[in-house]
């Protein structure tokens, strides 16, 4: 199985384009319980009647391993204060396959706060986008490039149109936490609509070992599935998700399916210690 290639951070310069921030953005706990014998001379317990007919066993479900895996990474990721990596992404905006987006980011959980400075493409190396919840009206903090940059800090909407124009997801969204939680939700759903297609394997990506779990969906389900395929890659050792890929429904001569985004999380160091100056602007 050919291993996704390895990514290296080029350094850029250039300026350029005003709109584009960040998003980006994963199994259950077996209980035991103990009985006691009762005492050697108790008194014989009345006969309880016919016994209730066995129920049969519950089928295993292609899902059980992506749910365990998934829940590992949720309880895996209580662990985790914040933490910083490079977030690599690529999405497909209106039909378009865009360049890949190097990102330096930062995350805190509490309070969920992120910010992003971009690396690469060219046109938008230097740009930087901050979010605090609970702070600044609920605004996002952006800096952008070139003339447009002489204007300094800027507070924009999060859902503002234009941004959505430059990444399927806004910047309340990304990070690891919010991607567990919306693969846990999605993959809860198909256990229960049962047709999808299960393939989990042992994978390589960026010199960490992994767990790559690959979902196949028939059909689309009157628009409940999202994508065809969707492909995670869960760290090993850290039981962290660290790459996701999407990809569109077949189509002549593509039986896999366009790619419609990629986000993946490199160079990961937990528990850095990030304060209020990390996203203060």
């Amino acid at each position: 199985m050919t291993r996704p290639a390895d990514h290296s951070i080029p350094r850029t310069t250039c300026p350029a384009r005003l709109w584009v921030y960040a998003a980006a953005g994963i199994l259950g706990l077996l209980v035991a319980s103990a009985a006691t014998l009762p005492p050697r001379h108790a008194p014989a317990a009345p006969d309880p009647g016919p016994a209730a007919p066995a129920q049969p066993a519950p089928s295993a479900s292609s899902m059980d391993e992506p749910l365990r895996l998934i829940a590992a990474a949720r309880q895996a990721f209580q662990g985790v204060r914040d933490y910083t990596c490079v977030m690599i992404k690529r999405e497909r905006l209106k039909g378009q396959l865009q360049p890949d987006n190097i990102v330096e980011m930062k995350v805190r959980n509490q309070p969920f706060s992120v910010y992003l400075r971009w690396l690469q493409p060219k046109g938008l190396a230097g740009q930087q986008a901050c979010y605090v919840a609970g702070r600044n009206n609920g605004m996002m903090r952006v800096h952008l490039t070139g003339l447009r940059g002489a204007a300094g800090w800027l507070s924009i909407d999060p859902r503002d149109p234009r941004a959505r124009e430059s990444s399927n997801h806004t910047i309340t969204e990304a990070g690891i936490g919010n991607l567990i939680e919306r693969c846990s939700r999605a993959w809860q759903a198909e256990k229960q609509m049962n047709v999808s297609k299960v393939r989990v394997g042992e994978y390589e990506y960026n010199n960490r070992r992994c767990t790559r779990v690959e979902t196949i969906h028939p059909e689309k389900k009157d628009g409940r599935f999202q994508s065809y395929r969707t492909v995670f890659y869960f760290d090993n050792e850290t039981h962290l998700p660290i790459r996701t890929e999407m990809y569109d429904w077949p189509r002549p001569g593509n039986p896999d399916g366009d790619l419609l985004e990629v986000y993946s999380y490199i160079n990961m160091r937990l528990n850095v210690g990030l304060g209020d100056e990390s996203f203060n602007y």
